[in-house]
């Protein structure tokens, strides 16, 4: 699943994104509206993974959802 696809189904995928990342508030799922790469920001923020981890994240993340 392509970020295009994220970022439209995003009020969809909003809930399972908040199952797994719990750290993230309301308020930045709200913010990113399926925006990968601010995804990827807050997850480094929270959790303190690297670029790359949080990256990979949210690739794996995008990869469950098909």
């Amino acid at each position: 699943m392509n970020n295009d696809i994220i970022a439209g189904k995003w009020s969809q995928l909003k809930g399972k994104a908040q199952a797994k990342w719990g750290d993230l508030t309301d308020d930045d799922f709200d913010i990113a509206e399926g925006n990968t790469e601010y995804l990827s920001g807050k997850l480094q923020e929270r959790y303190g993974w690297n670029r790359e981890r949080a990256d990979q994240e949210v690739r794996d993340f995008s990869q469950t959802l098909t």
